[in-house]
C-alpha cells in the first residue's frame, strides 16, 4: 500500500513526486509510456515564461510567477540547463499598442520582475534582427528557456534517490475506491493500492477522472502545436524569445532560442479530438513561416533540421484545475496544465504538497532528504586532459558515435544503464542528444541501435524508436547467401 500514487510522469507528476519525497511517505509514479516526459513535456516551446500573460488572480498567474523564480532553485539543486534569454513582445500596428500596454499592466499586477515598454529604436538596438515594421516592445527580462524533459528526468531521478518509486509501461485501466484507499489495475492486469491518488495524466486526465467520478468537472480539449527546429549553427541570430501580441488561441507563433543553440519557430494552435495525434501538416508549417516572418527578418530557414508537433492538455476550465475530487475523498486533480504549465510546474508541485494535500500535517519531514542531483558532464565539454583521463579509464570514450553532438559510445552505454536509463533511440536522444544534430541521426542511429542491442541483449528489430511497439527495423532486406 502506497501513501501517494501519481498518475502521469510528465514534468508536473515528476516534480510533485520529488516534492512529496521530502516526507516520510511511500510514493509511486505510474505512466503508460516507456519513459518519463513523453508527451507535452517533450514537445513544447521550452520557455520559462515571465508570467505576463495569465489573467491576474488566477492560479495560472500566481503559479507561473512563482514557478519562474523556482527554476533558479532547480538549476542549483538538479543541475538542469537554464538559459536566461529575456523576451520581447512585439507589435507592428498602431491599433496593437493598447494591447501591449494592457499586457504591461497585467505583468505588473502579476508581480513579474521589471517589465518595461520600449520604443522601436531601443528594441532594435538590443535585438537587431526584429522586423523593420516593429513599433514597440514589451521587455520581459525574467523569461528563460530550459530543456523540459531533462527537468522531468532530473526530478524523477532525485525523487527516486529519496525513496520514491516509478512504474513505466503501466496504463491504468480501472480505479476502484476501497475503504482504505484505491485499487488501480493496469491493462496488463497488474494491481497497485494507494491511500491517495493524484491525477496528473495530461491529455488523459479527464479519462482517468471518469474512472472514479460520475461528473468530471472539466473536459480536456487537446490542442496540437507544430514547430520548426533550426540547427544550432544559428545560435545568436536572436538573443531573446520573440512573442507577438497574443490572440484568442494563445501566445501565437514565437521565435525561441534554445539552451543548446537551436531556434524553435512555432507553435500553431489547432484543437483536435485525438489526444495523441502529433502529425505535421503542410498548411500549418507554412503558417509558422508567415507568422515568424512578422517578428524577425531574414530567418535562416535553410538551417531547418526538422519539424515536429506536440499536444497540449487544454481544458474547458479556464484555469489550471488543481482541486480535490468533489465526489471521492482521497482523489486529487492536477488537470488542464497547458501553457504556462512548464513554467508553473515547480510551483504546482509545492502547491499540491503544501496546500492541496497539506502533507506536513500527515507525515514528518525526512531528516536525510537530499535535494541534489549532479548531472554527468558531457564528454565534449571536458578539457583535453579530462578527456584523456576518461579514455584511459574507459576506451569507449575514444569512439565518437554521434559526430554532430560529439557523443561517445561510453556515454550511450551509461545512458542506457543510468539510474533512470532508457533503451529506445529517442529516449537516449533526450538524455545525451545523440541524433539531435544536423543529420538528425542519419549517421549515428545505426551505431546507437547496435549499442542498445549489445547492452540489452535485444535483437535490433526488437528495439523501439520511442514508445512501446515502435521498432525502427521491421525485417532484414539484405541477407548474405
Amino acid at each position: 500500500m502506497y501513501d501517494y500514487l501519481i498518475i502521469g510522469a510528465g514534468i508536473s507528476g515528476t516534480l510533485i513526486a520529488r516534492e512529496l519525497s521530502r516526507f516520510e511517505a511511500r510514493i509511486i509514479v505510474v505512466d503508460k509510456e516507456n519513459d518519463v516526459g513523453n508527451h507535452a513535456t517533450l514537445a513544447n516551446s521550452a520557455i520559462v515564461h515571465s508570467g505576463h500573460d495569465p489573467v491576474p488572480g488566477t492560479l495560472k498567474a500566481k503559479l507561473a510567477v512563482q514557478g519562474n523564480r523556482l527554476y533558479h532553485v532547480l538549476q542549483k539543486e538538479l543541475d538542469i540547463p537554464l538559459r536566461k534569454t529575456g523576451a520581447f513582445l512585439l507589435v507592428q500596428h498602431q491599433e496593437e499598442i493598447p494591447g501591449l500596454e494592457r499586457l504591461h499592466r497585467r505583468a505588473l499586477a502579476n508581480g513579474v520582475e521589471t517589465p518595461a515598454l520600449l520604443d522601436a529604436q531601443t528594441a532594435k538596438a538590443r535585438e537587431p534582427m526584429i522586423q523593420e515594421g516593429t513599433l514597440a516592445a514589451l521587455d520581459l527580462p525574467s523569461t528563460m528557456v530550459t530543456y523540459p524533459w531533462e527537468v522531468a528526468i532530473a526530478a524523477m531521478e532525485n525523487a527516486m534517490k529519496n525513496g520514491a518509486s516509478l512504474r513505466l509501461n503501466y496504463e491504468v485501466k480501472a480505479i476502484t475506491k476501497m475503504e482504505d484507499g484505491f485499487l488501480l489495475e493496469s491493462t496488463e492486469g497488474s494491481r497497485l493500492r494507494s491511500k491517495v491518488v493524484i491525477n496528473a495524466a495530461g491529455t488523459f486526465a479527464d479519462r482517468i477522472a471518469a474512472m472514479v467520478e460520475r461528473d468530471v468537472p472539466y473536459r480536456i480539449t487537446p490542442r496540437r502545436g507544430e514547430y520548426y527546429v533550426l540547427d544550432k549553427a544559428v545560435d545568436g541570430f536572436v538573443k531573446r524569445v520573440l512573442y507577438p501580441l497574443p490572440g484568442k488561441n494563445g501566445k501565437g507563433v514565437l521565435v525561441v532560442p534554445q539552451v543548446h543553440g537551436n531556434i524553435l519557430l512555432g507553435p500553431t494552435s489547432d484543437y483536435q479530438d485525438d489526444k495523441e495525434n502529433v502529425a505535421n501538416h503542410a498548411a500549418d508549417i507554412e503558417k509558422i513561416r508567415r507568422d515568424a516572418d512578422k517578428l524577425a527578418k531574414d530567418i535562416p530557414y535553410d538551417k531547418t533540421i526538422r519539424t515536429f508537433a506536440g499536444v497540449r492538455a487544454s481544458s474547458t476550465y479556464e484555469d489550471f484545475y488543481i482541486e480535490p475530487s468533489k465526489e471521492v475523498p482521497g482523489f486529487y486533480h492536477v488537470a488542464g496544465i497547458d501553457s504556462p504549465g512548464l513554467t508553473a510546474a515547480p510551483a504546482i508541485a509545492k502547491y499540491v504538497a503544501d496546500t492541496l494535500l497539506d502533507i506536513g500535517k500527515h507525515y514528518p519531514r525526512k531528516s536525510d532528504f537530499d535535494p541534489f542531483r549532479t548531472k554527468t558532464r558531457a564528454f565534449r565539454s571536458l578539457s583535453d586532459e579530462e578527456q584523456r583521463l576518461k579514455i584511459a579509464e574507459n576506451p569507449r570514450y575514444a569512439r565518437i558515435v554521434c559526430k554532430c553532438e560529439r557523443v561517445t559510445a561510453a556515454e550511450v552505454v551509461e545512458a542506457i544503464k543510468g539510474p533512470l536509463g532508457n533503451d529506445t533511440l529517442k529516449g537516449l536522444k533526450k538524455r545525451i542528444r545523440a541524433g539531435s544534430g544536423l543529420c538528425q541521426g542519419g549517421y549515428c542511429e545505426s551505431e546507437v541501435l547496435s549499442l542498445i542491442s549489445e547492452v540489452t541483449g535485444k535483437r535490433p528489430d526488437e528495439i523501439d524508436y520511442y514508445r512501446k511497439n515502435t521498432p525502427i527495423l521491421k525485417q532484414e532486406t539484405k541477407v548474405g547467401r
